[in-house]
């Protein structure tokens, strides 16, 4: 397949996905393969971010992803999305992000899906759709998935912070956690009240927290309880 066939076959799957992105959830988008460049966005998509498809499309993928995506949810999906390509699979691939439409606008979830809808003669990808919803926590999903995507959030933001915890520290917050109080809890791991009460100052110290709720939130995050 020649460059010419490869832009003329591309540009005959953009033209089927435009006329009927406007019946379709979400935001549409269509990337070139394997760079991810964008090569088509759906109108409401342009809408939200207020850029014509062109200003879209003069953005190099670095810029795009670093305008409009939170960098910390790129460190659990793209890994993903790589070894996705890599593989070349036909299976769809979805995920979590949060986006924003503009530079000091708000995060906000979104839950994307990827597929290749266009391979070259050789079996390689050249083109992938990529659906995009915006997650409405009180519409569409239930209070646990929110709790979920908080927690996600909680976890990458103080994943440092939990590190310095030793084993027998984490221990200890799983039973603060659970509601135990020092005496309980030295009695339970035969400790003394004095060296209960040091690892809980201690954890409070490393963890930069001052109430039992803050603790589990820690506990819950990386599954303590």
């Amino acid at each position: 397949m020649t460059v010419t066939d490869i832009d003329q076959r591309i540009n005959e799957k953009v033209e089927s996905i435009k006329n009927i992105a406007h019946l379709l959830p979400g935001v549409i988008l269509l990337h070139r393969m394997p760079g991810g460049e964008i090569e088509y966005m759906s109108p409401n998509g342009l809408q939200q971010l207020n850029l014509t498809l062109e200003e879209v499309k003069k953005l190099s993928t670095e810029e795009y992803h670093n305008r409009y995506f939170n960098p910390d949810d790129a460190k659990d999906y793209v890994p993903k999305v790589l070894n996705w390509l890599q593989n070349s699979s036909d299976e769809n691939l979805s995920f979590f992000q949060q986006v924003r439409e503009g530079v000091n606008k708000a995060w906000a979830w979104h839950m994307s899906t990827l597929k290749i809808i266009l391979r070259d003669d050789a079996g390689m990808p050249v083109l992938a759709v990529n659906i995009s919803v915006k997650v409405e926590p009180m519409q569409h999903v239930t209070d646990k998935l929110e709790r979920v995507l908080k927690e996600n959030t909680f976890l990458r933001e103080n994943y440092h912070q939990y590190l310095t915890l030793t084993r027998r520290q984490r221990e200890i917050l799983r039973l603060i956690a659970l509601g135990l109080s020092a005496p309980e809890i030295a009695g339970k791991l035969f400790i003394s009240v004095t060296t209960a009460e040091t690892h809980r100052r201690n954890i409070k110290s490393k963890l930069n927290v001052n109430t039992s709720f803050e603790l589990a939130e820690y506990a819950r995050a990386f599954d303590l309880i």
